[in-house]
């Protein structure tokens, strides 16, 4: 790999796959996959599900041949992809019709739409797998799915515009990025409650937690800053300084490091969790969007909407290898649960790229539907 060495990839309890990084590393929780059926779906081949904003589609690519299988009829503008813990499930949320769509991954067969709120942008899914959380931008609500039912339950007030949605290690609390209201709401998850809104920065946009479920990290557009939140008392840190524009965040697995995406400044910031400090600005390319961790935590892989690359960081050193190149626009990556291939989500050019983690090269490009937006991966 140009730039540095990689390390053999760990073994991680798999967790749920969501298209907003960041909740990644976490133990597994009570509820996930027992060791028999983890078994059985590690056999299952594993494919990566992406979401076509333009086509209204959803393409599976097989990761053992990356070949694309028969697109995927779902709702209008699907903007977002999460995947059950046990991986039996992809939920494609629709944000042009008011819909989530499943998808069973042993078939690729999608099931009847799930009616949720206006302009669903986002979806998390708990640790154990029973409910997920979307985050309805137009109506100010998040709407709680039964996935034993497939069944939506009563819309959840948030702030104004909720974009980002994250999920505690524990499955206890769901925290809603609500943009326009520049708060954060913290959603009882076993009674479906929304506590009072915390105050973060101007424009929030992302949301991360920490594996041992101690503290939340918000990406603030509006401010250029991350702010970290007390999850032991949803109280708000002093935000921290970074380039102009994050937005988007990743954490190690270990929870040492949180990594913010500075779209306007072509910079990552690594911010130490433990003393919420963050260290000297990694140049990147042009307009980095969004931040990837290794399952192993040796690398963080960035993608530069802006200049049609991706940028491998070396976690341990925090220093960048030379860009690799993409299709145009990337502006979504997910990695294998092996770590061994790095895919890229390249709006404009209809593509995704699947980058070999060993030696950072890219391999050949993965024709999509129209305007990729999301991708999740089985875990």
């Amino acid at each position: 790999m140009s730039g540095f060495t990689r390390v053999a990839p760990r073994c991680l309890a798999a967790v749920s796959g969501m298209a907003v990084v960041g909740v990644v590393g976490a133990a597994m929780a009570a509820g996930a996959v027992p060791a028999a059926a983890a078994t059985a779906v590690q056999r299952t081949p594993v494919t990566a599900y992406v979401a076509n904003v333009g086509s209204g589609t959803v393409t599976p690519i097989n990761t053992a041949s990356n070949i694309a299988g028969t697109p995927i009829r779902v709702g209008t503008h699907p903007e977002a992809v999460a995947i059950t813990p046990n991986g039996r499930t992809a939920y494609v949320v629709n944000a042009g019709s008011r819909t989530v769509t499943p998808i069973t991954t042993a078939t690729n067969k999608h099931g009847p739409a799930i009616k949720v709120g206006s302009v669903p942008r986002a979806i998390a899914i708990t640790p154990d797998g029973s409910t997920a959380y979307v985050a309805n931008a137009g109506s100010a609500t998040v709407t709680p799915i039964d996935l034993a039912t497939n069944t939506p339950e009563t819309a959840i007030t948030v702030g104004n515009a909720p974009r980002a949605i994250a999920i505690t290690p524990n499955g206890r609390t769901a925290y809603v990025v609500s943009q326009k209201a520049n708060t954060v709401t913290p959603i009882n998850t076993a009674t479906n409650t929304a506590g009072p809104p915390i105050k973060v920065g101007r424009s929030p946009r992302a949301i991360a937690i920490t594996p041992n479920g101690s503290t939340a990290y918000v990406a603030n557009v509006g401010s250029g800053t991350v702010t970290p939140i007390n999850l032991a008392t949803n109280a708000p840190g002093r935000g921290i300084k970074t380039g102009a524009r994050v937005r988007a965040l990743a954490i190690t697995p270990d929870g040492s490091t949180a990594y913010a995406a500075n779209a306007g400044s072509g910079t990552v910031t690594p911010i130490s969790t433990a003393t919420n400090k963050a260290g000297p600005a990694i140049p990147v390319g042009t307009n980095p969007w969004v931040v990837a961790i290794t399952p192993d935590g040796s690398a963080a892989y960035v993608a530069n909407h802006g200049s049609a690359s991706v940028t491998a960081i070396d976690t341990s050193s925090n220093s960048a290898s030379a860009p690799v190149a993409t299709g145009a626009r990337p502006m979504a990556i997910a990695i294998t649960p092996s770590g061994r291939t790095a895919y890229v989500v390249n709006s404009g050019s209809n593509t995704v790229t699947p980058i070999a983690t060993a030696t950072n090269t890219a391999g050949t490009n993965i024709k999509t539907g129209r305007v990729p937006w999301a991708i999740a991966i089985m875990p």
